[in-house]
């Protein structure tokens, strides 16, 4: 077995050649960029893109669902009875204000204008004969020719006479009005859907189930729901001055994802809260020209509630959260180090969050080279944007590498 003292002096030995290894790695390190070395945090800075906040007038908008319907809705009902001869119309198809729309078998109620008519004759000529007799009857009882009471009875029978032609007028005028519904004509210009009879139905006046529904679909109704308690906030931030009242054109976008290219207009806002959801109606009256826009699509509403002066404006890549899911940001400071910055964020517009408190205007806030950088450390920063600095040009007679 080797002794201890030999054991001892290897041991020695091994830990020497350790250190001397250990030791020129080190050297090594700093000559390579090691932590002390040009390329560690004590040598160079690190490179970061940073944008400067400047105040800017942005307008807040609300996205908000809606269901597009008809601006006008007509229900076409008979006001006669009667069995439908044609369907005058092309189901689907474009309608006018008046247009004929069926056919009612109109033979009875023709017959009954003719008999109205007719009456109407006949209490004209009575009329016309009641007339001559009582101003005959009045020229011969200034001669004592005939008896007061003969002539009161001529006057009468005039009267009489005068009113049958009335009634007359009144019913001819019926049975015209009447014999006009048993043609059945659209109420309103709008686009018709499918017929609910056909040729041969028996329809009777004021039915429940109307024969087809026109709609007016240019322009059309865009009905949306918003929350009492956003309302609520918004009135208080316009009252405080905080932002003043939006007026711009209501931008659709449709289900696909896609915007509509026409622009709608706020009509009214509805005056009841829903006691169930808590919202209230806005209706939006949207130009529909090529019937895009249909009855019942989903779309959704981008509403401006408002315009905010001097607002900051930040990329959301220069926006992180912490553990406690708070919103914090890299920012280089006076002294071209990096400094922490917690902040408050209300909403995102586009590809940028609005700040409501944590940074101010001038402030260099990185976007750029965050995973390189920390707390304290010297920066270089560029603007985002700007052109990229030229290298200087190397002095005359150097060698090339």
């Amino acid at each position: 077995m080797p002794s201890r003292k030999s054991l001892s002096y290897k041991t020695i030995l091994t830990v020497s050649v350790l250190s001397l290894a250990l030791a020129a790695c080190g050297k090594g390190g700093d000559q390579q960029g090691g932590p002390g070395g040009p390329g560690g945090p004590g040598g160079q800075k690190g490179q970061v893109t940073v944008v400067t906040l400047k105040p800017e007038t942005v307008t807040l908008t609300r996205e908000l669902p809606g269901r597009t319907s008809a601006s006008l809705i007509a229900e076409v009902r008979p006001q006669v009875n009667g069995i439908v001869e044609k369907r005058l119309f092309t189901e689907g198809g474009l309608v006018k204000a008046g247009q004929p729309l069926y056919q009612l078998d109109d033979k009875t109620y023709a017959a009954d204008l003719e008999t109205a008519k007719a009456t109407l004759a006949r209490g004209e000529a009575s009329l016309n004969s009641a007339r001559l007799n009582a101003k005959r009857s009045a020229d011969l009882v200034k001669i004592d020719a005939v008896s007061k009471q003969d002539d009161e009875t001529a006057v009468a029978t005039l009267k009489q006479s005068q009113a049958d032609v009335s009634s007359g007028r009144a019913a001819v005028q019926s049975a015209s009005v009447i014999l006009g519904r048993a043609r059945i004509t659209s109420p309103i210009t709008g686009r018709i859907g499918k017929s609910a009879v056909t040729a041969g139905a028996l329809v009777t006046a004021n039915q429940a189930d109307p024969l087809a529904v026109v709609q007016q679909l240019d322009p059309v109704h865009v009905d949306i729901s918003q929350s009492s308690a956003e309302l609520l906030a918004l009135r208080k931030q316009i009252a405080a001055g905080t932002l003043t009242e939006a007026t711009t054109p209501v931008t659709i976008v449709l289900e696909d994802g896609s915007k509509y290219p026409l622009e709608g207009k706020l009509a009214f806002s509805e005056v009841t809260v829903d006691e169930g959801t808590g919202s209230f109606l806005l209706r939006v009256v949207v130009p529909n020209p090529d019937n895009i826009l249909m009855p019942g699509m989903y779309v959704r509403a981008l509403v401006g509630t408002g315009v905010r002066q001097n607002a900051l404006l930040v990329p959301q890549q220069g926006i992180s959260r912490d553990p406690k899911g708070n919103a914090t940001a890299m920012v280089v400071g006076a002294k071209g180090t990096v400094e922490p910055r917690e902040l408050q964020v209300s909403q995102a517009i586009g590809d940028k969050w609005l700040v409501e408190s944590g940074l101010k205007a001038g402030d260099k806030v990185i976007v750029e080279g965050l995973q390189k950088i920390g707390p304290g450390m010297p920066v270089d920063a560029t603007e985002k944007g700007a052109a990229p600095a030229k290298p200087a040009a190397a002095p005359a007679g150097a060698p090339k590498q």
